[in-house]
């Protein structure tokens, strides 16, 4: 049970690129691509509206782990380029946010998901509730009883604690670094043990515990063909481990809490939406009494 007060994390460029698929063509007066922008904005009133946090942030990537891509040079390479048009959005997304008051934060050399990791751990460790807003997998691994998952695929606008973890997965969030490096993912170019998949993962995490007593206790594996395939990927594994774990240790070097309550910037608001040609957005804004002008309060 989430208690009132809680910090909202958004996977930025997740969200943009659905909001980028979600609206297929947009323009602005002057022919520039708007379709992300318009589609993030109006996901982002959605989602405060559902999930009414006191406090939001949104996380950018700022580029690949050093650490990960030495371990495997070949992971993410078969993902795509960012397409012009989304690219091209991007920076005018964060302007938004800067005008609206929400904390847009981005390390160059970080990955978001290590950066969504460390602000959770840390808000946690200071007793607030956090929801992490993406569909990523990986993030099952940060579930706690202060935080929880919002999954924008989901059918049910639920926000993902244990018990979910546990129905999609079959393992408890403590276990998803070993479920994930067994499996390996595919979405990341991260191969794991031939032949097993979540159910055989899961069975093997809900025998032995954890991916350490797997291997010290490889004898007792049944049948022989899997503990067969698990001794030869056993180096496979133990790099994957390193690959899935996110990294929550990074220093912060701000206070959440320097965002609380920032009020917006309308007169830069109505200079953007004016450019864009969000006519509908612009009337609402100029229908609001300025001093309200808040998206989080």
């Amino acid at each position: 049970m989430f208690f009132v007060g809680r910090l909202l994390i958004i996977d930025g460029h997740a969200y943009a690129y659905r909001a980028f698929y979600a609206i297929r063509v947009l323009r602005s007066p002057e022919g520039r691509p708007t379709n992300a922008i318009y589609g993030f904005i109006k996901m982002y009133e959605k989602l405060v509206s559902q999930i009414q946090p006191e406090l939001a942030a949104v996380v950018w990537d700022g580029g690949l782990s050093a650490e990960r891509m030495a371990l495997a040079p070949d992971s993410k390479a078969q993902r795509p380029e960012m397409p012009d048009d989304l690219s091209v959005q991007i920076d005018q997304i964060m302007e938004w946010l800067q005008a609206v008051g929400v904390l847009s934060l981005c390390r160059e050399g970080v990955e978001a998901d290590d950066y969504i990791a460390t602000l959770a751990r840390s808000a946690e460790r200071s007793g607030e509730s956090v929801v992490i807003a993406s569909a990523d997998k990986d993030f099952m691994q940060l579930v706690s009883p202060l935080i929880g998952l919002y999954n924008p695929s989901g059918k049910i606008a639920d926000i993902w604690t244990a018990d979910q973890v546990r129905g999609k997965t079959g393992v408890e969030p403590g276990q998803i670094v070993d479920w994930l490096s067994l499996m390996g993912d595919a979405v990341d170019n991260i191969p794991g043990v031939p032949g097993v998949g979540p159910k055989t993962a899961a069975e093997l995490l809900g025998k032995f515990g954890t991916l350490k007593n797997v291997y010290e206790r490889l004898a007792e594996v049944r049948p022989e063909g899997l503990r067969e395939r698990l001794a030869a990927a056993a180096d496979l594994v133990r790099r994957n481990v390193e690959m899935v774990r996110l990294r929550d240790d990074l220093p912060v070097d701000f206070a959440l809490a320097d965002g609380r309550g920032k009020p917006a910037n309308v007169d830069k608001l109505r200079s953007l939406y004016g450019g864009w040609g969000f006519r509908g957005l612009l009337a609402a804004l100029e229908g609001e009494n300025p001093e309200r002008q808040q998206m989080l309060v």
